[in-house]
């Protein structure tokens, strides 16, 4: 038996922290002096702004024309958002959520919509992840999942180790019987240049505890998986 949520439910088992999930409310976790310059706003950087001219001028733009002037802050205010997780303190994204509650049936959070930047071309990829676990006395509230996944999504990524981080991470601070995660993703690295293929897409998991352990278990949390794919053709 398993209690399914979605991102933005609010039957968590322990009936707290059920708030929808904001990704504007990273700036608030952003620790002190880690994500800005000391005497900069948060989003501007002058180095990043006087790369991105460099860029332009190097495939042949004119970095002072009127549709690019504003282009470098753009850029470097983009990449201070889609890097974030970078600064986040996990402490303060947890912010003390972790609740004693006596149930130990799987704890299942679906379709949590992520989009991350390859670290190798530094092209975004985006899909979804889906993250089970099995309380041992602990559960998590239900809006700190998708900022879990959020955290390690909002950097230069690598498909299969974000799918690592996060369950992990999960596994350190809730220490559960179990915790299993599947990540779902296109990646415009292959669909943008390279080989161009549009319809590929990239599947990985991570299992820990129970998960790894009791095939019966494991299948259950795929089962789920599966139905969820099955909802969305």
């Amino acid at each position: 038996m398993a209690i399914q949520l979605k991102h933005n439910g609010t039957n968590h088992p322990n009936g707290h922290d059920h708030e929808d999930f904001n990704a504007q409310d990273y700036e608030s976790l952003i620790v002190p002096g880690r994500g800005k310059l000391e005497g900069v706003a948060y989003g501007s950087n002058p180095r990043i702004e006087a790369a991105v001219r460099e860029i332009l001028a190097g495939i042949g733009e004119q970095p002072d024309r009127e549709g690019l002037l504003k282009t470098p802050s753009r850029v470097a205010k983009m990449y201070a958002e889609l890097t974030a997780g970078y600064h986040v303190d996990p402490e303060a994204l947890i912010n003390d959520a972790i609740f004693s509650v006596g149930y130990d049936e799987m704890v299942l959070v679906k379709n949590i919509d992520f989009y991350s930047l390859c670290e190798h071309h530094m092209l975004p990829f985006m899909g979804q992840v889906h993250v089970a676990y099995i309380p041992n006395g602990k559960v998590v509230g239900l809006s700190k999942i998708p900022r879990i996944v959020e955290m390690f999504a909002r950097r230069l990524q690598v498909h299969e180790r974000m799918t690592v981080q996060i369950a992990e991470f999960i596994d350190q601070h809730l220490q559960p019987l179990g915790v299993a995660v599947v990540a779902e993703g296109v990646h415009m690295c292959s669909v943008m240049r390279g080989v161009k293929k549009a319809n590929a897409s990239m599947v990985t998991s991570a299992m820990r505890g129970v998960f790894r352990d009791d095939p019966k278990t494991r299948a259950e949390f795929m089962a789920h998986v599966g139905r969820s794919r099955a909802q969305e053709i």
